[in-house]
């Protein structure tokens, strides 16, 4: 634990050699993609986030919705949204839960966690650009502070709400480590649409078993 309260971890080797190339092809595709599905997604779970909304405002009042500042593509600082899933007085930096007992959590809120539905309005970060469906998932401004030069990498694309740490470790290694960071870079390595199908197919496998899901 170092003095910004970060947890450490034994040092990972820097990756000897980085090529990124930017795909404009690539890019424009997905972000059609994106879109269109963000769109379609919202539409499609509207109900759902006016019953959760009301769900947690009769538990613990407003607001219904969590922000929190994160740092995007090249390091510019934007604003996720999420369903609440904690207590008012306890929404702040910090890190996430990593178990169903955390006592931060509401009732009402730790089966949306659980679901993954506090999760949807993210579809917003998308359909403004801040956010793709599949990328290295955005971390709080302290932990990027603390980073090693190497893991500010994982900054060349955009991020995303699902990835290669959600659908591999994210109940065993936390995103924040070194470890986390290399499954970021191979994403990078290996991103296509073919890659970004296969992690969306391997997220709905996830979400209906609810593993790591806290």
């Amino acid at each position: 634990m170092n003095a910004a309260g970060v947890a450490t971890a034994p040092r990972v080797a820097a990756p000897t050699i980085m090529v990124f190339r930017e795909r404009i092809g690539y890019n424009r595709l997905r972000r059609v993609i994106d879109v269109v599905g963000a769109v379609i997604l919202l539409a499609a779970a509207a109900p759902i986030l006016c019953l959760a909304g009301l769900a947690i405002m009769l538990e613990d009042g407003r607001p219904i919705f969590f922000r929190q500042r994160r740092v995007g593509r090249f390091g510019r600082l934007f604003t996720i949204y999420k369903l609440r899933t904690m207590r008012k007085e306890k929404c702040i930096d910090s890190f996430s839960p990593t178990t169903g007992g955390d006592a931060r959590i509401t009732r009402v809120g730790y089966w949306l966690r659980r679901s993954s539905i506090d999760e949807l309005p993210q579809l917003l970060n998308i359909l403004r650009g801040e956010m793709a469906f599949v990328g290295p998932r955005p971390e709080m401004p302290f932990v990027v502070r603390e980073y090693e030069a190497w893991q500010h990498l994982r900054h060349l694309v955009t991020p995303g709400v699902t990835g290669f740490w959600q659908t591999t470790c994210r109940s065993t290694v936390p995103l924040h480590l070194p470890q986390a960071t290399m499954l970021d870079l191979d994403y990078i390595r290996q991103a296509s649409h073919s890659t970004d199908a296969a992690v969306l197919v391997k997220t709905i496998r996830s979400l209906i078993s609810a593993e790591g899901a806290y």
